[in-house]
């Protein structure tokens, strides 16, 4: 028999908004959209999280921060667990997520519907908006930015550089 859980799943969930993405550090693990699913499993707190990649090296960090967090806030037993599929995708994000990414000078990810079928040409996608002017008159420098997360971008209305959170 389950024991009553001593705080709620909400009140967790808003404890593990103080745990920060190692690399992204303006994101939240919750905003971003790592945290799968939070329940009880009598006494212990069980955490459910994604990676955002395959072979993340931070998933270790995150684990230990969430242990870190919710032990501060008197939760004894914490079990992380990580799920692998369905794989991480960044229309997990959180608006505020995206908002976050922005403020921070990253451009959040484009939001659209990828055409898997094989059979119609695949477009150029999304212009994407500099977060520092808001144009969307931008260019791709280099797929590989400052963490395989990221893209390198241009905008050529201010001409300054900027990171693209690559879609997943």
């Amino acid at each position: 028999m389950n024991a009553v859980a001593p705080v709620s799943i909400e009140q967790v969930y808003a404890w593990l908004q103080e745990v920060p993405d190692p690399e992204i550090p303006v994101l939240s693990v919750v905003d971003l959209g790592v945290v799968r699913d939070v329940s009880w499993d009598g006494d212990a707190c069980v955490v459910v999280i994604t990676p955002t990649y395959s072979g993340c090296p931070a998933m270790r960090e995150i684990t230990e921060d969430i242990r870190q967090v919710l032990a501060r806030h008197g939760i004894g037993e914490v079990r992380v667990e990580t799920r692998l599929s369905p794989a991480w995708t960044t229309d997990w994000m959180s608006e505020k997520g995206r908002a976050a990414l922005k403020d921070y000078g990253i451009a959040a990810p484009a939001q659209q519907a990828i055409d898997i079928s094989g059979i119609s040409r695949r477009s150029a996608g999304p212009a994407i908006e500099c977060p520092r002017c808001g144009s969307r008159d931008t260019r791709l420098v280099s797929n590989f930015g400052s963490t395989s997360c990221k893209a390198l971008y241009r905008c050529v209305s201010c001409r300054e550089p900027f990171d693209y959170f690559k879609t997943h």
